[in-house]
């Protein structure tokens, strides 16, 4: 059968240069205090080693000295990647699967902006329908089929991989590009060895508990309406060899979010890198 996929959003590309060797450099220090307990649980572990991301995923989190805005974010990427705090502390997965540090110096990066805009997991309620995911949660089974490496034996993956899916267009295109859809995503597809759930439950329940600790809300003064603050970004770095980070090597698992606090100045670093568990540390 043949699959295929949805269209990416744009992509920026930025490389260091000399127009803007005197302006204020960013500052960054690691924070090797901070704490995901959405990670960390013995719950989430459990559920990271039968997904085949144990072991492959961690978080990360670092300050910075300069107030962020938007129209920034080549310069502020640049800095993150090349700042030593960041360059000697960033964590990923050699090929050998064993976790090492960047120490590369970044010569471009690609970024993808990310919106993130959802507030309640009813976004997923809609998954509640005939043939994708039952009333009490199970997850309808379908034939195996393949899409890359990734095995499909149930509705709910073909929703999230399968243009042909007769349920795809449950989630238009905007909404598979937001935040909280990815790390949905990304959780129900796993790793290279992943087990997969026949409830839905575990999928949402670990996709809400990593939204929060990732991403900041306020409440507006006036309206009293939640308004998430953290601006993120899918980013892939580029040494003088290529491909640095998250990998040397693509992969549609194979991922590094950023997500920006500018009112803390915090920058929260997601990372996965796609293979089997089995064999890391």
């Amino acid at each position: 059968m043949v699959t295929s996929r949805a269209s990416s959003p744009p992509v920026a590309m930025m490389s260091a240069c000399g127009d803007d060797e005197f302006r204020p450099r960013y500052t960054f220090h690691h924070l090797p205090q901070k704490s995901f307990p959405s990670l960390e649980s013995r719950e989430t572990r459990d559920r990271l080693v039968k997904w085949s991301m144990d072991g492959r995923i961690t978080a990360q989190a670092f300050s910075f000295d300069q107030n962020f805005k938007s129209y920034q974010q080549e310069d502020f990427l640049m800095d993150f990647f090349n700042h030593p705090d960041v360059n000697s502390n960033l964590k990923m997965l050699s090929a050998s699967g064993q976790w090492t540090m960047l120490n590369t110096s970044v010569k471009k990066v690609e970024v993808k902006n990310i919106p993130c805009t959802k507030v309640s997991m009813s976004f997923f309620d809609r998954l509640y329908c005939e043939g994708v995911v039952r009333e009490n949660g199970y997850i309808v089974k379908c034939f195996d089929e393949y899409c890359d490496e990734i095995l499909i034996a149930d509705e709910l993956r073909k929703v999230l991989l399968l243009e042909d899916s007769d349920h795809y267009d449950l989630f238009g295109q905007l909404d598979r590009e937001e935040f909280l859809f990815c790390l949905f995503k990304h959780l129900c597809i796993g790793g290279a060895l992943c087990q997969y759930e026949e409830d839905v439950g575990p999928y949402l329940e670990t996709t809400k508990a990593l939204y929060k600790d990732l991403v900041s809300v306020q409440k507006d003064p006036e309206t009293k309406e939640i308004n998430i603050i953290s601006t993120v970004f899918k980013v892939s770095a580029y040494g003088v060899n290529g491909l640095c980070y998250p990998s040397c090597s693509s992969h549609d698992q194979t991922f590094a979010f950023l997500v920006v606090n500018h009112l803390k100045r915090h920058v929260y670093v997601l990372y996965h890198s796609f293979g089997s568990s089995f064999f890391c540390n």
